[in-house]
């Protein structure tokens, strides 16, 4: 009997032991608005320092799709996810209200889309009636949600006034859609767009933007409400810690497209969420 109360302790010791190890492993994703192997290199860096402010091993996992990453947070598949407004939302509607949004980008507070073209015809919105789009992902905030609001104040219609709209599932691959003809015109997020222009990976001189929107709440980083307290601090002071005056602050800055991290909080998005329910967008 001894033996076996030995045995079974000491296979209770692993089994903790094992449940300790597996909780120090802190897995991040992000909404895949960008192509995979981006996604991947913009991580790497802010990876290895959230592994030096938190002590736990931090593993980016990829998702097939933006819905992905909302059921990978809600069902405790993941810890910690890069979303966008309407994903945050989403998620936040999907788990009950049992999500927090951590940081978000200085930039985040007034985001901005960017409409994109080149048809000559082609100068405000109205003049989108008759013609072929392509949005991003359904679920995006910047690629779909806030560009079909905009079309609809202008009384323009995608699903009625338009001749064909497409969904290339990534901002990136909007403007692929735009340049290659696919389709007349595209939304997508201003971050990316200026992104793609500094590389010179757009021809500027016939691929261009007709309309800007108003700025509005976007992305942030959410864990769930049942994260360790302690944790979401050390998460959340690691954001804010980061700034342009030391190499390591900067680099990560610099591929994340941010000056500074700042707090947010749900009721940042309140906008989004009644932009998404007025679209029908929101179920």
């Amino acid at each position: 009997m001894t033996s076996l109360i030995r045995i079974t302790a000491a296979l209770g010791a692993l089994l903790l032991a094992a449940g300790v190890h597996a909780q120090q492993v802190l897995r991040v994703s992000a909404i895949p608005d960008e192509a995979p192997t981006e996604l991947q290199r913009k991580f790497k860096p802010l990876g290895s320092y959230l592994e030096q402010k938190t002590g736990m091993k931090v593993e980016f996992v990829p998702v097939t799709d933006y819905a992905a990453s909302v059921e990978g947070l809600v069902n405790n598949k993941l810890d910690m996810v890069w979303f966008g407004g309407f994903t945050f939302v989403q998620a936040k509607v999907r788990s009950g209200g049992k999500v927090i949004p951590l940081v978000q980008r200085e930039e985040d507070e007034k985001f901005k889309s960017v409409f994109i073209t080149t048809d000559k015809a082609i100068a405000k919105l109205e003049d989108l009636k008759g013609k072929t789009f392509a949005f991003g992902s359904e679920s995006s905030t910047s690629g779909h949600l806030m560009p079909r609001s905009y079309l609809l104040a202008a009384k323009v219609n995608p699903d009625v006034d338009m001749k064909r709209v497409a969904f290339s599932g990534a901002h990136d691959a909007t403007v692929a859609a735009v340049a290659g003809g696919k389709v007349d015109a595209g939304a997508l997020n201003i971050s990316v767009w200026e992104k793609l222009v500094s590389q010179n990976k757009v021809d500027s001189s016939k691929l261009r933007v007709f309309y800007t929107t108003p700025g509005y709440f976007d992305y942030n980083w959410t864990v769930r409400s049942d994260m360790n307290p302690e944790l979401r601090k050390k998460i959340t002071d690691a954001f804010l810690a980061l700034n342009m005056n030391d190499a390591q602050g900067r680099e990560i800055l610099e591929l994340q497209r941010a000056t500074r991290f700042i707090p947010t909080k749900a009721e940042n998005y309140a906008s989004i969420e009644k932009a998404a329910q007025q679209a029908g967008l929101l179920k």
